[in-house]
């Protein structure tokens, strides 16, 4: 485990980010747009940022898949291949994460975060009380394994703006509604955020005693999202879900293009 000094005010801190990440992200997803700068301040080295960053992300997207899943707003036999591939996709993300450049990915992914924002922003909705899920088809049988497997190994590679492309992507290749549509998100989240975990782990990059604290935070925070999202329905979900998917591609834009001068 790292050295740092952790005293009750970064503690607090770090503690509040995590509620208000928790609530964010079991409405929008991107809460890790407030959780890893917030690690950094800490003084984790980056790989020890995302594996703590993960830990605390399990405890809140569980909460969220949860509470999705007791108002029916999940079928897991009806997505079994997008979990199966989405935690294989994880696994191998984060496996060969240290192999790869992301130098490319990190300037192109904030505009194909904006298209995310700009697709869900003039994207016609289905209403609210349409439950109905597409028929079982080959098709759909293939869609489940390319997305699950892409975006799990995103999620596992990097993981900004990963709930938001799992929003976007279901809503564009299933046409489902949004409530239905955050309940496939926040519980993929919970796969992929689970199983790169694990990984993170096994090579020893996770302080525990942040990442669990954190993580209670976050579920308190997914908690009350995940209950204002389904209370609320699409009204409340589309407006903070383009403002969070905006806000991501300027912090990552910021990132990529301030820094590569």
């Amino acid at each position: 485990m790292p050295d740092i000094t952790l005293t009750t005010e970064l503690l607090l801190l770090l503690c509040s980010v995590a509620f208000v990440a928790g609530y964010i992200d079991a409405i929008a997803g991107g809460g890790g747009l407030l959780t890893v700068p917030a690690l950094l301040t800490a003084g984790l080295p980056p790989h020890v940022v995302l594996g703590t960053n993960k830990l605390a992300a399990t405890f809140g997207s569980l909460t969220a898949s949860v509470t999705y899943y007791r108002k029916k707003l999940f079928n897991p036999g009806y997505w079994r291949y997008s979990l199966i591939f989405t935690a294989l996709g994880a696994l191998l993300g984060t496996l060969v994460v240290d192999q790869l450049s992301t130098a490319l990915l990190e300037k192109i992914l904030p505009l194909l975060i904006l298209f995310a924002a700009i697709y869900t922003l003039f994207n016609r909705m289905q209403p609210d009380d349409r439950l109905t899920l597409p028929a079982a088809s080959s098709k759909l049988y293939w869609q489940q394994r390319i997305q699950g497997l892409t975006l799990g190994f995103y999620d596992g590679v990097a993981g900004p703006g990963a709930g938001a492309f799992w929003m976007v992507s279901t809503m564009a290749i299933y046409k489902i509604n949004l409530l239905l549509t955050s309940g496939v998100a926040r519980t993929m989240n919970f796969v992929s955020n689970g199983f790169s975990l694990a990984a993170f782990i096994v090579l020893g990059h996770v302080h525990f005693t942040l990442g669990i604290a954190m993580g209670l935070c976050l579920m308190l925070g997914a908690w009350l999202g995940a209950h204002s999202a389904i209370r609320f329905g699409s009204k409340f979900i589309r407006p903070i879900f383009i403002s969070v998917v905006i806000a991501i591609a300027m912090r990552l834009a910021w990132q990529a293009w301030s820094q590569s001068g």
